[in-house]
């Protein structure tokens, strides 16, 4: 049985990252190229938010012996498969997975424009998946 109290202190934590990253909403492409500590700030939250995310899926995933998955991404794909998330949302969350995995091991330079519109146009997303973890652990 999923732990209630360690999702439930990931799924605020999705909370306070959300907030901090709401106060980019406006930034511009441009602005975001041009300042290195707004990089950092955004690419460091997207990366907590996102591995967040990835925790909650692995421990349900875990505690509730479904596939193994093969990658990060593929966590939310067992998720959907599952009925745990909707398909739509389950597309989402892999491409953050990716996204993250740039982030991480710097696989490439980060395309600006892609940063800012995940702040700008994904950030629901998130909040999409907490909601259906949220109705899952009803």
């Amino acid at each position: 049985m999923v732990d209630k109290n360690i999702t439930g202190r990931k799924l605020a934590d999705i909370d306070t990252y959300l907030k901090q990253l709401s106060e980019f909403t406006t930034i511009t492409v441009e602005q975001y190229k041009q300042d290195w500590k707004t990089q950092r700030i955004v690419e460091r939250t997207l990366q907590m938010l996102i591995e967040t995310c990835i925790d909650i899926a692995n421990h349900i995933v875990s505690d509730d012996k479904l596939r193994v998955p093969e990658s990060y991404s593929d966590t939310f794909k067992v998720l959907m498969e599952n009925k745990f998330i909707t398909e739509s949302l389950s597309e989402k969350m892999i491409k953050a997975a990716k996204f993250r995995n740039v982030v991480v091991h710097q696989y490439d330079n980060i395309d600006a424009a892609i940063a800012v519109s995940i702040v700008k146009n994904d950030l629901m997303y998130f909040r999409e998946f907490q909601e259906q973890i949220v109705e899952y652990l009803k």
